[in-house]
């Protein structure tokens, strides 16, 4: 049997869609059925040639955020992480990395393993292929953290979990959102979105989302938002004024970046109280800079925290809690536009636009 799969030869560069055999499937590994895949921000920076470097030969299979049934099983694979049964035909959800367990991140437990990605950037021309989430399938390891999904909730609504959902739930935990906080949310794109309805879940005071699309905005309100403000119409100044206002002239317990911009840094530790704590997400891409004044966190006593990547026990709790929640938040409006997956590169240009929210393409 063959498949095809979207290989991308370089920055930039129309990808181009090529015919594989279908791998074997090791004793311990799944073959996925890809039914549904993204368009992430860090996909948009990896095609502008910001990111990790990827062998040349035949290109390689890009994406990441998806939602599959399984295909084929190995024979030793029994179960999902939480002991339920697997068979040919569920749908799953998995981890789109797998930690190296040698380096000095892994020894320590943390997910930031800088050589959790390595095999996603691997030839397509080398077996197994089927490495990103940007074809018909998907090799999954032994290793990579795989949850079968639980009824009732579509594809459209779980392909952005194993990204965009787990990375919010993880950075929000590590960060330490309380009850009562104030939460500012930088960007109200996929990410942000998500970290206004679980900071409200978590027990969050006030959430205030910072955007420049009032589209974003508008359903930032539906996912739980308290207030918006459109950095377009409210200068800076103003907008710290603003949440000094509503915080008894303290600032902000936490804020949180989503905005995969460095700009928005430069103001976050003006808008933090004192000991307030910053979540770094969305600036994945190297290279670009922001302009910072240490002292103001150091005589504030701010907590900066970068997260990239999840621990294995967030997917499960991702997925519990949109089947527990779904009918809370418009969780399905996070995917704004769908393709097919033939129609890749024109899912690219849209998305690229920097307008939509997540480009869906089904296959």
């Amino acid at each position: 049997m063959q498949g095809i799969a979207a290989v991308s030869l370089g920055p930039r560069k129309e990808m181009v869609f090529r015919e594989f055999p279908l791998p074997d499937v090791g004793p311990d590994d799944i073959l996925v059925r890809v039914r549904r895949s993204n368009i992430c921000g860090s996909d948009l920076h990896i095609w502008h040639g910001h990111g990790p470097e990827f062998t040349q030969g035949e290109g390689f299979v890009p994406g990441h955020e998806m939602v599959g049934e399984v295909f084929r099983l190995g024979r030793r694979v029994k179960t999902d992480v939480l002991g339920q049964r697997l068979e040919e035909g569920d749908r799953i959800a998995y981890t789109y990395f797998l930690p190296c367990g040698n380096c000095a991140a892994c020894m320590d437990g943390s997910p930031a393993c800088p050589n959790r990605s390595d095999h996603w950037f691997q030839d397509a021309g080398e077996s197994p292929h089927f490495r990103g989430a940007y074809g018909e399938y998907y090799y999954l390891r032994r290793g990579q953290t795989v949850c079968k999904v639980p009824p009732g909730l579509s594809n459209s609504e779980v392909s952005p979990v194993n990204c965009a959902l787990c990375q919010v739930l993880y950075g929000l935990d590590q960060i330490g959102v309380r009850l009562g906080d104030t939460i500012i949310v930088q960007g109200a794109g996929g990410l942000g979105l998500y970290a206004c309805s679980l900071a409200k879940e978590m027990g969050a005071g006030q959430v205030i989302a910072f955007d420049r699309l009032e589209s974003r905005l508008e359903l930032a309100r539906s996912f739980g938002a308290d207030l918006t403000v459109n950095i377009e119409s409210v200068n800076r100044k103003t907008r710290r004024e603003m949440i000094l206002d509503l915080t008894r002239g303290q600032g902000a317990d936490v804020v949180a970046e989503f905005a995969g911009s460095p700009l928005p840094v430069e103001e976050g530790v003006h808008l933090l109280r004192q000991f307030g704590r910053y979540l770094w997400v969305g600036n994945v891409a190297p290279g670009r800079t922001a302009a910072l004044d240490p002292a103001i966190s150091v005589r504030s006593g701010h907590t900066i925290r970068g997260v990239i990547a999840y621990a294995p026990w967030v997917l499960p709790r991702a997925l519990d809690f949109l089947a527990r929640r779904g009918h809370a938040y418009p969780f399905e409006q996070i995917i704004s536009h769908t393709f097919p997956l033939t129609e890749l590169n024109e899912a690219f240009a849209l998305a690229d636009e920097g307008k939509a929210i997540r480009v869906s393409l089904t296959s």
